[in-house]
C-alpha cells in the first residue's frame, strides 16, 4: 500500500481536526421515570450520521435511545428500546441544525427500589459526515489503492469544509439583512416620533392661543 506524502498528510490531520466527532463515555442513572440525558452535536442537511451506542451490562435496567433534531417540534429520526451491548443506527438529516442522541434508562423487572442507585456504563460514538463514511469499504469495493482512498478521504473533507463555509456565508447574509431590517425600522420609529412631536406641538400651540383668545387674555 502506497503512504500519502506528508503535505497530503498535514492537509488530512487539518482538516479531520475541523470535522464534527464526537465520542463520550459516561454513567446512566436508572430511574422509574428517568430524564433524556441528550448528547448534542451539529449537522448540516443531508449529513450522514453513525451513531455507536455500547452500553455496559445491567441487572433490572433498559435502556431506551432515540435521535432527535432541536427543531421547535423535536423530530424523532429513529428510536429504539432495550438496546444492549453494541448497536450501530445510521440516519441522514433532513435540516441545518443540532442533532441529539438521547438516552433514557428505566428500572423494570421485580427491582421498584430507587435508592439503590442502579446504572448502566455507556460508550457513545457519533460520527458526522466525513467521518462517517466506512472508506475502508469503498476502498475494497473499488478496488482503490492506499493513496486513492487518502484523496477521496480528502475529497469528503473539502467538501464539507466548503459547505460550512456556504453555511457560515448563509447565515452572514441573513444576519445582515436582520440588521438592515432593524435599523430600517429603528429610523422609521424616530422620524415617526420626530413628526409626531412636531404635530403635538403646533396643536398645542393652536390649541392654547384659542383658549386665550376665548379668555380675552390676548388679542
Amino acid at each position: 500500500m502506497v503512504s500519502p506524502p506528508w503535505p497530503l498528510r498535514f492537509l488530512l490531520i487539518f482538516l479531520s481536526l475541523l470535522n464534527a466527532v464526537s465520542a463520550i463515555k459516561f454513567t446512566l442513572p436508572a430511574y422509574r421515570y428517568p430524564p433524556q440525558k441528550c448528547i448534542w452535536n451539529v449537522a448540516h442537511n443531508n449529513a450522514l450520521v453513525i451513531v455507536t451506542a455500547n452500553v455496559g451490562p445491567g441487572a433490572n435496567q433498559r435502556v431506551d435511545i432515540e435521535i432527535v433534531d432541536s427543531g421547535p417540534n423535536r423530530n424523532i429520526y429513529l428510536s429504539k428500546k432495550g438496546i444492549k451491548g453494541e448497536t450501530r443506527l445510521a440516519i441522514t438529516t433532513h435540516a441545518e441544525g443540532e442533532v441529539g442522541v438521547c438516552l433514557r434508562n428505566y428500572i423494570e423487572g421485580g427491582s421498584t427500589d430507587e435508592s439503590s442507585k442502579l446504572s448502566r456504563v455507556v460508550d457513545l460514538d457519533i460520527d458526522i459526515g466525513a467521518d462517517a463514511v466506512d472508506y475502508n469499504a469503498i476502498a475494497n469495493q473499488e478496488s482503490l489503492s492506499g493513496l486513492e482512498t487518502e484523496m477521496r478521504k480528502l475529497e469528503g473533507l473539502v467538501k464539507e469544509v466548503v459547505d460550512e463555509m456556504n453555511y457560515l456565508k448563509k447565515r452572514e447574509e441573513r444576519f445582515t439583512g436582520t440588521n438592515f431590517s432593524t435599523n430600517q425600522r429603528v429610523q422609521n420609529f424616530a422620524w415617526f416620533t420626530i413628526i409626531s412631536l412636531a404635530g403635538l406641538g403646533v396643536w398645542q400651540i393652536f390649541h392654547l392661543r384659542a383658549f386665550f383668545k376665548r379668555k380675552y387674555l390676548i388679542d
